[in-house]
């Protein structure tokens, strides 16, 4: 799936059956659905779920709390616009 087809289910009522938790938390928080967003990545492991939970708190505006998430994803603090981010995000998990 490529990136705009992944922003094209956005119009959908779930995300697609065939993407991994950790999309699909990116999914739900592009959707507005912090809380469901969160539980979905917070059972994840490994450095992209570490990734998207520091980008789930910076939406959060809990910048103390992203910092430790980007530590643990190996990533720098991003300062870009949340919009920036969540494609690049996307984009490297859906490469």
């Amino acid at each position: 799936m490529t990136p705009a087809a992944f922003s094209r289910t956005l119009a959908d009522a779930a995300p697609p059956k065939t993407v991994t938790p950790v999309l699909a938390a990116l999914w739900w928080a592009k959707k507005g659905n912090w809380d469901k967003a969160h539980g979905l990545v917070q059972d994840e492991s490994g450095q992209q779920a570490a990734w998207v939970h520091a980008y789930l708190h910076r939406v959060e505006g809990d910048l103390a709390n992203a910092s430790y998430w980007y530590r643990q994803a190996r990533k720098p603090i991003c300062d870009a616009p949340l919009e920036t981010e969540w494609a690049a995000i996307v984009e490297t998990l859906l490469d």
